[in-house]
């Protein structure tokens, strides 16, 4: 990752980011409702509002960014809100400190920020951390060209769809701007 971008985003957190709402969305709630507490690893967890979210609700709960600032944040507001979480300061491509299978994977708008090669290394990640029945829930953008940007693009979505089935895919438009989806996964069961 380069360190123009980790400056960029931990001015952000100087301030309140743009897709910091302070609030779990509905997918997320609907997932809790409809699944029995287990493990969860939150993937770019900012300052924590869906660890806090799923903790509350029963869920062991680890949540990583690679932004300093958020994780302190992120640790006073689960201080405050009196729940125990593990949160940690890593780069989501290596997760060195993070070990295990998590019952379920969260994934608001990180996935679709990594290069390629950085995606890469990501999926390799996600197939260590999941068993057989864990979840993979995931927001993100969704790029329409192959430009290189930014985005989650089809032939990605597929390389999920080696280890893990799609439940379901909800369509958008991220403040009615951007394509966006929301994907749940399940991991196959093994071979």
């Amino acid at each position: 990752m380069s360190w123009l971008r980790r400056l960029y985003f931990g001015l952000l957190y100087f301030r309140q980011p743009p897709w910091d709402t302070q609030e779990s969305p509905p997918e997320l709630m609907e997932f809790i409702a409809q699944n029995p507490p287990g493990r969860a690893l939150d993937l770019g967890c900012g300052t924590g509002t869906n660890v806090i979210t799923l903790a509350q609700h029963g869920w062991q709960v680890t949540g990583v960014d690679f932004v300093g600032r958020a994780i302190i944040q992120a640790r006073k507001k689960a201080q405050l809100a009196g729940i125990s979480a593990e949160l940690l300061a890593e780069d989501v491509t290596r997760l060195d400190s993070v070990s295990g299978k998590f019952d379920l994977i969260l994934d608001i708008g990180c996935f679709h920020s990594l290069s390629d090669s950085e995606k890469l290394e990501y999926l390799a990640n996600l197939e260590r951390l999941t068993g057989p029945g864990s979840f993979y829930l995931m927001y993100g953008f969704i790029s329409i060209a192959d430009n290189g940007g930014p985005g989650i693009r089809e032939p990605e979505l597929k390389a999920f769809e080696e280890n893990f089935i799609l439940l379901n895919r909800e369509e958008g438009m991220n403040r009615g701007q951007r394509p966006s989806a929301w994907l749940t996964y399940q991991r196959k069961p093994a071979k």
